[in-house]
């Protein structure tokens, strides 16, 4: 995956997925250093997981998807 297709893969997510916060590591300052902490549990399914299968069910070609009810 190169730069191009995380780009597109952004672009594509944008409207499923929140804008999470870095939260500052409790070890930075006892530590000398940066640690941040992605917020990903915060998207709206409450799974770090949102945007890998947001991207890839909105990469399918239209003929891979089957839509159905019961």
């Amino acid at each position: 995956m190169g730069g191009a297709d995380l780009l597109a893969a952004a672009s594509r997510i944008a409207p499923y997925v929140v804008r999470t916060p870095l939260l500052r590591g409790p070890v930075t300052a006892a530590h000398g250093t940066r640690l941040l902490l992605k917020a990903e549990h915060l998207q709206l399914g409450g799974s770090f997981k949102m945007r890998g299968a947001a991207n890839a069910v909105l990469a399918l070609a239209a003929d891979r998807v089957v839509t159905g009810s019961s």
